[in-house]
């Protein structure tokens, strides 16, 4: 059965990050460093671990503290002197023999990464100069990173989404807004699904971007696995949560051997995303009120709210009301709430959602134009909806049942006569 890494990111990803999180879950600093030792670089950096603790919870934290240059506040990328080119970070892992796939990674890793520096400053990618991102301790949080996950024979790599952060930096081309500008051309390379979780720092750091980015199969909820170990990697900084990367190490979970499961995995396919979820029950409203808020949310951006009946303290009946929306429109949400109704508090979390794609369709019935939803799985459509406003207004204006509009705007998609 494979062997599986998933990486949970709560706070963002690093390449210390990264190494805490692999020596947490069992491999020896040791093997690291003597592997490490083969790059030729042993007298720029010292190769040090602890255990830290960050809001309460044990972690292992791994730093590389350069013995020739100063290093700054970062997750993984310092102020250095040391600027090296693509070429010659490819030298260095070369003459190195290291495992197979360990150079493999590697190289790959540091290869999307100067495509993503290239990109950005609008320059080949053989005069990219890597800074502080290509200096000492990003080669080796990088190698030691692919060394890790060879040494636990990690076969396949998953990702979850990633928190932007916020805020700026300094770094050698001034102070940056973040996601610094590589790390936000490396989110759109590999596609990656983010959120905010209102954290105003740097999170994701150029290495830590590319590792994941090169590495993973795909961002989002973990796979189906057994776990075996959990790897805790400490960040530098301590945040309002646990600054802590959680590496899970399993195996491919037994059921998925079978034929069923087989089948469901490579028929449906998803997008994954990140969604707010907002809840709050209320017991001294006018339902009429309720209705009118649920239309000023949709209009705010809402993705769906609705409300269920409940029983509150001394048995009074309520309404427990439920706003989903993209985490750019949460506080906007909530500010509707507040105003709109007598609620004192709003439960907000952040929750990941599988949906299909989707495209929106316009088909001519005989009583006008109605737009027509349609959801793929990959290339095959799964699903097919006229919309309903148009459906309703069209019935409404020319007399005639809702469902009969909708029947005839499917006949029109379906090409049936």
């Amino acid at each position: 059965m494979a062997k599986i890494a998933y990486f949970q990111c709560p706070t963002g990803i690093s390449g210390d990050m990264c190494l805490g999180a692999l020596v947490h879950a069992g491999v020896p600093l040791d093997y690291l460093k003597e592997k490490l030792e083969l790059l030729g670089i042993g007298a720029e950096y010292e190769l040090k671990s602890e255990p830290v603790r960050r809001q309460g919870q044990l972690a292992t934290k791994v730093s590389v503290n350069l013995t020739q240059h100063n290093s700054d506040d970062h997750e993984d990328h310092h102020h250095s002197s040391t600027t090296r080119h693509l070429s010659q970070i490819q030298a260095i892992i070369l003459q190195a023999k290291l495992p197979q796939q360990v150079e493999i990674r590697s190289l790959a890793i540091f290869r999307k990464l100067a495509e993503a520096e290239a990109d950005v400053h609008g320059i080949p990618v053989e005069e990219v100069h890597f800074h502080e991102v290509g200096a000492t301790d990003a080669i080796v949080d990088i190698v030691g990173t692919c060394l890790g996950l060879d040494w636990l024979n990690i076969e396949q790599f998953y990702c979850s989404t990633l928190p932007t952060g916020g805020g700026t930096v300094w770094a050698a081309h001034g102070q940056l807004p973040v996601p610094v500008p590589a790390v936000l051309k490396l989110f759109e390379m590999g596609k990656v699904p983010v959120y905010s979780n209102d954290i105003e720092r740097e999170l994701v750091t150029p290495t830590g971007a590319a590792i994941a980015v090169t590495l993973a199969q795909s961002f989002g909820e973990p796979p189906a696995l057994s776990i075996q170990t959990i790897g805790l990697g400490a960040g530098s900084q301590d945040l309002p949560i646990p600054n802590i990367l959680r590496l899970w190490v399993g195996e491919q979970h037994p059921s998925l051997d079978s034929d069923i499961f087989s089948t469901v995995n490579t028929e449906i396919q998803t997008i994954t995303e990140t969604i707010s979820v907002l809840q709050t029950q209320i017991d001294d409203l006018s339902p009429q009120v309720i209705a009118y808020t649920f239309e000023l949310l949709f209009q705010a951006g809402a993705i769906d709210v609705f409300s269920q009946p409940i029983t509150m303290k001394k048995s009074r009946l309520g309404v427990l009301l439920t706003v989903i929306c993209h985490p750019e429109h949460r506080q906007v949400c909530e500010a509707i709430l507040f105003r709109e109704t007598t609620t004192l508090g709003i439960r907000h979390t952040l929750q990941n959602r599988s949906i299909l794609k989707r495209d929106i369709q316009t088909v001519e019935t005989q009583y006008g134009a109605v737009r027509v939803k349609v959801g793929f799985s990959g290339k095959k459509i799964t699903n097919v909806q006229p919309e309903y406003e148009d459906c309703a207004k069209l019935a409404k204006q020319h007399k005639v049942t809702w469902l009969e509009v909708h029947r005839l705007a499917l006949q029109s998609w379906y090409g049936l006569p």
